[in-house]
């Protein structure tokens, strides 16, 4: 396991008569989900960005934000009038539902409008696209990296606390098992005095089926099976914590598995002091699902 899927990164660049600023945010999801923030006038920009992130990152929900502006002042910024219009087209909307529900909507200014993104863009008769997306996707790199260092980082501290709990999970199963060794005794005497006043009471009864009832009362009460299981689940997800590259979805069928056993070793636990160690494994089980969501 090398990383979780929770970072943070930032970072600024220069050149061309341009300066810009980049956020990359990562939080857990099931798959790798980009979502990419780019001007859309520097060509072939987003399609690169999204191939460059892919080849690095394998989960997670990953937002890239970039920012372009003129080098020496904002002044120097023009409007760009397609995305202005788009906002007036979707503010107008707004407007008009709002008054048919009945709302009422504080009025924006023509400097909320332009402080959203997109609205102002750097000169683009300036710039060379070709030019500016090289720089740029080189300029991303560094920011990457720090993003992959953020993930590894958390992801070292989520190995310590999935390998506490480990821990716990493989002395609790100790526990269960010495229970339900010391419950063996108890169940065998339980079945013999029960066995003794059905014989003392009862004419002709047929000793096989009796034994057959028994037989079938005693593995129904066995955790023997569920103990076992147990024992090489903690060993498997030993192997994944210590194994490199992504093994988050592994980890996370894993926990199913652990939590299906301990359900079945509670309703076969027939002792309160059983019942108790069933109970923590679970607790434990779903303390390290938790953990678990956030590995890549």
């Amino acid at each position: 396991m090398r990383q979780s899927m929770t970072g943070y990164a930032s970072g600024q660049g220069a050149g061309l008569g341009l300066s810009w600023s980049w956020d990359l945010r990562s939080v857990n999801a099931r798959g790798l989900d980009l979502r990419i923030r780019v001007p859309d006038w520097i060509d072939g920009l987003e399609p690169a960005l999204r191939k460059k992130l892919g080849e690095r990152l394998a989960r997670g929900s990953v937002t890239l934000s970039l920012r372009v502006q003129s080098a020496g002042a904002d002044a120097a910024l023009e409007l760009n009038a397609a995305q202005m219009e788009r906002v007036l087209d979707a503010l107008s909307r707004i407007e008009a539902e709002a008054m048919m529900r009945g709302l009422s909507l504080t009025a924006s200014s023509a400097a909320d409008l332009l402080a959203l993104r997109g609205v102002m863009d750097a000169p683009q008769d300036q710039v060379d696209p070709d030019k500016l997306r090289a720089a740029l996707l080189e300029d991303v790199s560094p920011v990457l990296d720090s993003l992959i260092a953020a993930r590894e980082a958390e992801g070292a501290a989520l190995l310590t606390i999935l390998s506490d709990q480990l821990d716990q999970l493989e002395h609790l199963t100790a526990a269960a098992a010495r229970v339900a060794e010391e419950r063996r005794g108890e169940q065998q005497d339980r079945l013999r005095a029960a066995l003794a006043r059905v014989t003392d009471t009862q004419d002709g009864i047929d000793e096989q089926r009796i034994a057959q009832e028994l037989a079938l009362i005693a593995v129904k009460a066995d955790v023997t099976e569920e103990i076992d299981r147990l024992r090489a689940h903690i060993a498997a997800a030993r192997d994944l914590l210590a194994a490199e590259g992504p093994v988050g979805r592994k980890l996370d069928f894993l926990m199913q598995e652990f939590n299906r056993e301990a359900n079945t070793l509670c309703s076969k636990a027939q002792s309160s002091d059983l019942t108790a160690v069933g109970l923590d494994l679970k607790s434990v089980i779903e303390q390290m699902r938790e953990q678990v969501q956030n590995v890549e």
